[in-house]
């Protein structure tokens, strides 16, 4: 998973990129809010964010409203790095789109246990997303067998979009996912295959 660290100051940004880097995350950096936003408008982008509150060029919380503002195609978790304290302050950081934050100097401890909490979420996101196109794909492939169609009043067939007769089973197949297993109903075998087998004693 890939983390981004944005800090205009070097020394706070080398010993996050070496500590999440000991944790086994693939990480990039940014000096600057304009460099960091430039690394969350690329494909494909980071996971999740450290973004220092205080950057030359554009702050924390003008990049997370910045991104927060565009629509999210990938899930990204943003956590704002901050020294400054009190209520008020992190209620700012949450209402510019970012979704935890982190008081400087920071723990490791703590730095984990919230950058695992991101990983999750955005794992979780993932997935949700995946299931979501699943059932989406599923739900085009029934709309195909939906509305009028055209079927012959003797033999069955079914008239495709190309204007030829197919059989039932192959239009049915070429539309869904159906699987056909073949059998002979109560009424075929009087009518058909009884009369047939009697012919053959």
């Amino acid at each position: 998973m890939k983390v981004l660290v944005a800090d205009d100051d070097g020394v706070t940004r080398r010993l996050l990129e070496s500590t999440l880097r000991s944790w086994e995350y693939e990480v990039c950096a940014a000096t600057d809010g304009a460099e960091a936003l430039r690394i969350l408008e690329e494909r494909p982008r980071p996971d999740i964010a450290l973004l220092d509150w205080v950057m030359p060029e554009r702050d924390g919380p003008e990049v997370c409203r910045i991104v927060r503002a565009r629509p999210q195609t990938v899930p990204l978790y943003i956590i704002l790095l901050t020294s400054r304290g009190g209520r008020q302050n992190i209620i700012q950081g949450l209402q510019a789109g970012a979704d935890d934050y982190i008081t400087k100097p920071f723990d490791p401890d703590e730095l984990r246990a919230r950058v695992e909490v991101g990983r999750r979420i955005v794992e979780l996101q993932r997935s949700l997303a995946e299931r979501v196109q699943q059932l989406e794909d599923a739900l085009a492939r029934v709309k195909q067998l939906q509305g009028l169609v055209p079927i012959c009043s003797y033999c069955k067939k079914i008239r495709n979009d190309t204007n030829y007769w197919q059989q039932l089973e192959s239009y049915l197949s070429d539309h869904s996912e159906a699987k056909f297993s073949h059998g002979i109903c109560p009424e075929c075998y009087e009518k058909i295959v009884k009369p047939e087998l009697e012919k053959l004693r």
